[in-house]
């Protein structure tokens, strides 16, 4: 099984954002970001031509996120508590053991959340890795769906993604 993992793209800044007194969950992305995205989002359909699911986090930015992504793959999206910022590890390891060995999924989140969990799948403490905002990288899980079966295949940071996009 892959697991395409992606950081949400740019949103608007949260001291902005919390002076209109709405709750960070409701924080959007900028415009920027979804035009930004909506092209890498192309590019990764070309680098990950199929998907079996994407979930997402049910914060806005990571939503709005991964409906770009999912317009390309014609996929409906499952929002899980599983991906929110502050959840244990173990309960993604949950949705992932319901998945089959050859699904590729696609989840959309936070940080620093996702480069923790990407650590704790491939088992070692001391794996550091930064998700900046609307990069992505491709895990593999080597022998079933267990923590310590996870190979990363590519990580790939925001400025990357978008040169491959337009095609520099």
């Amino acid at each position: 099984m892959d697991i395409l993992i992606l950081r949400h793209v740019i949103a608007e800044t949260r001291e902005e954002f919390a002076s209109a007194g709405q709750p960070d969950d409701l924080r959007p992305l900028t415009r920027e970001g979804v035009h930004e995205f909506t092209k890498v989002a192309r590019k990764l359909h070309a680098i990950v031509p199929t998907l079996d699911l994407i979930a997402t986090s049910p914060l806005m930015r990571a939503r709005q996120t991964a409906e770009l992504l999912a317009k390309g793959y014609g996929l409906p999206l499952v929002e899980t508590d599983a991906l929110r910022p502050e959840a244990p590890f173990t309960k993604f390891a949950s949705l992932v053991k319901r998945s089959t060995a050859t699904e590729v999924i696609a989840i959309v989140g936070h940080e620093p959340h996702l480069s923790g969990l990407v650590a704790w799948l491939i088992g070692d403490k001391g794996a550091r890795i930064t998700m900046k905002k609307g990069g992505a990288c491709l895990v593999r899980f080597d022998r079933g769906a267990q923590r310590g079966a996870v190979s990363l295949m590519w990580l790939l940071p925001p400025g990357v993604l978008r040169r491959l996009a337009r095609g520099t």
